[in-house]
């Protein structure tokens, strides 16, 4: 039995709103065609045959829809999906995930969501006035409101969903006010996202995180977070979560985790497939879902290639006593979370000195909490 994921982008680059940070328009930015618009009818239909063709019977499938904003496919578009994988004559586990801003979604979205068991990160950048510094539609104005309204919908519809947050330079210097925000407002599943300065980058953006703030950040949310679980209330922060996999029970739930780089599957609106979300560029197109099945694209020269290459690692790295655990991280995170520009710190080895010697302690008290 084997456990596929895929990552769907069925709106391209399209979005609704202009986070002044979002790296995927910086990314499509560079490629000779910038959106390839909404996915079409047959390119959904000949995707899903071929992702099929080459699952067994009792393997598992993750869809997971991205963007730009996968929402504006439309629902006839994750209906029709959900109704293609009920075609399918093989018996397989299928789930589904979607991430999004929240902007369109109503209570006929929240039924569909609902019925088809739509795991949703729904992102939110922390308190009012982080979110709408760098979260903002068309016209310039915060979506602030408009996710709080959408996340109240997820909470009466029962829908499970996580919050995805932006770790940027700001939010992470203000990690006291994030976390007392999360508190306040009860949320339960969290995950933050180190915020990537622009691939070609040469003067860092304002927005852009540093190895020693990711460093400062989250020795403060696990100072709190080991408080909470000591009295007994247990909140999902996904790194911590993945950290705990990997000790104890030897999983890697995260891609990266390990250093490695992995296939993902990410499949663009017009069907061109390429190996990692951070590298959906004209050089590392693997080829098109239309034309090949998964494993003959995971066969392709550009796959092995983009798995197997060599990434610059720090001479900080060589003396680092998790060198066989990390390798020198994720080569598209190096600069936010991993060794400075100096070479004098690393913000993952602070966070993993702290965190590993706690382990027997925060497993005892995982062990008495209700999760």
């Amino acid at each position: 039995m084997k456990h596929i994921s895929v990552l769907i982008k069925p709106a391209s680059s399209l979005c609704n709103i202009r986070c002044k940070y979002c790296f995927y328009a910086d990314i499509s930015s560079h490629r000779e065609i910038r959106s390839y618009g909404k996915m079409s009818v047959r390119t959904t239909e000949k995707m899903i045959a071929n992702i099929f063709a080459d699952l067994n019977e009792d393997d598992q499938l993750t869809l997971t829809f991205q963007g730009g904003e996968p929402t504006l496919a439309g629902l006839s578009y994750f209906k029709h999906i959900v109704e293609l994988v009920r075609q399918q004559c093989k018996k397989v586990t299928v789930h589904y995930a979607l991430q999004t801003n929240g902007l369109l979604i109503d209570k006929t979205w929240c039924d569909f969501l609902r019925e088809n068991k739509f795991l949703v990160g729904l992102s939110l950048d922390g308190t009012e006035t982080l979110h709408d510094q760098n979260r903002v539609d068309a016209k310039g104005k915060g979506t602030f409101f408009k996710v709080m309204e959408t996340r109240s919908l997820f909470e009466e519809y029962q829908i499970d969903y996580n919050i995805l947050c932006v770790l940027t330079s700001d939010l992470a210097n203000q990690f006291k006010q994030v976390y007392q925000f999360i508190q306040q407002e009860n949320i339960r599943f969290i995950q933050f996202i180190p915020c990537l300065d622009d691939h070609s980058s040469i003067i860092p953006k304002d927005y852009a995180l540093s190895p020693k703030e990711f460093e400062k950040f989250y020795l403060f949310i696990l100072d709190q977070w080991i408080i909470e679980l000591e009295e007994g209330n247990y909140r999902s922060i996904k790194l911590f979560d993945d950290l705990l996999h990997l000790l104890i029970k030897g999983e890697v739930t995260a891609c990266g985790i390990l250093g490695n780089c992995q296939l993902q599957y990410v499949i663009e609106a017009d069907g061109s497939v390429y190996p990692c979300d951070f590298y959906v560029l004209d050089d590392y197109r693997l080829g098109f879902i239309q034309e090949s099945s998964i494993r003959q694209l995971f066969n392709s020269q550009i796959a092995k290639k983009f798995v197997y290459e060599k990434k610059e690692q720090s001479s900080f790295c060589h003396n680092c006593p998790f060198k066989q655990m990390c390798q020198g991280g994720c080569k598209r995170m190096k600069d936010c979370m991993y060794v400075d520009k100096n070479g004098e710190m690393c913000g993952y080895q602070a966070l993993l000195k702290a965190f590993i010697p706690q382990v027997d302690k925060i497993t005892e008290y995982l062990a008495k909490v209700k999760i």
